[in-house]
């Protein structure tokens, strides 16, 4: 009888998950191997590196073989971890929201900038909150800031309260269902707010047919198809946002790579100009930030 086979060790199994990945045409192999390799054995990227040649159990290497499987028919990686950090926090995901993206921190870049100094505590709306990821970092970093988190989905609004719960906001933290703006009250002087922020659909609908297979087949139509120009959303954010912001407020949303100037004008149009541009890593103008016209 032939000896059994030696167990393949963290640091093989490793590679062969890398490049199962690169055959299936995946952008980042290396990347995606390792934080799937790591997710399977309990284990941190230091760790992978200490342990690289432990041998692997039977059961580990299916579980990693699983994982590989999901993403080589191209489930992103934090679909498959149901989980996804963005601005240092870890947020749950959940079916109805879409997944963070590093380009969206941005927002919250430009957010605290615009609002430095401001007297506090600060009111916030987060309009489309899905999974509070706006919301909640700008919590994060303004300790005595309270927020409303609102989106047209019940089932996004459920997993923005989980993640309020779990990174410690939500006694500062409210969520109700809303399209946009509606029915929000406004107008008072006591419910007027002095941050809002948005990350809006922008895509426009028959563009969200080319989109790259880990989106268009994982993020929910509704948090991608901005109707038949992608402007759709701020056009119904603008027509009524005027009845919510504060005197002295400020307005930062987020648009597509190629969607700054159209949306400044139909700001413009509702009397809230532009008072600043903020780029992403990539160049790309990414975060708007308005205040009404003195």
């Amino acid at each position: 009888m032939a000896d059994p086979l030696p167990a393949m060790t963290i640091s093989a199994i490793s590679r062969q998950a890398r490049r199962q990945l690169a055959a299936a045409g995946v952008e980042t192999p290396e990347i995606d191997a390792r934080i799937l390799v790591g997710h399977a054995l309990g284990l941190s990227r230091a760790g992978l590196i200490a342990e690289a040649s432990r041998a692997v159990s039977d059961t580990e290497a299916d579980a990693i073989a699983r994982l590989v499987a999901r993403r080589a028919g191209g489930e992103p990686v934090g679909r498959i971890l149901g989980r996804r950090e963005f601005w240092g926090l870890e947020f749950r995901l959940g079916p109805d929201t879409l997944e963070p993206r590093p380009d969206t921190e941005t927002v919250v870049e430009a957010a605290l900038d615009a609002v430095a100094g401001k007297p506090e505590p600060l009111r916030i709306l987060d309009l489309g909150t899905g999974t509070g990821c706006l919301l909640i970092a700008l919590l994060s970093e303004l300790p005595t800031a309270w927020g409303l988190g609102v989106d047209i989905s019940a089932g996004a609004l459920g997993t923005a309260l989980s993640n309020a719960v779990a990174l410690g906001v939500s006694a500062r933290a409210a969520f109700a269902v809303a399209d946009w703006t509606q029915p929000l009250a406004g107008g008072g002087r006591e419910s007027a707010f002095g941050l809002i922020v948005a990350n809006p659909p922008y895509i426009a609908t028959s563009a969200c047919r080319s989109l790259q297979w880990d989106v268009a087949d994982w993020d929910p139509d509704r948090a991608l198809d901005g109707g038949a120009d992608g402007l759709e959303a701020y056009r119904a954010i603008f027509s009524d946002i005027g009845r919510l912001l504060s005197a002295d407020g400020v307005l930062v949303v987020e648009v597509g790579h190629d969607q700054a100037a159209a949306v400044e004008r139909l700001a413009a149009g509702h009397g809230l100009p532009c008072r600043s541009v903020r780029r992403d890593l990539g160049g790309i103008e990414r975060a708007l930030v308005f205040s009404p016209m003195q």
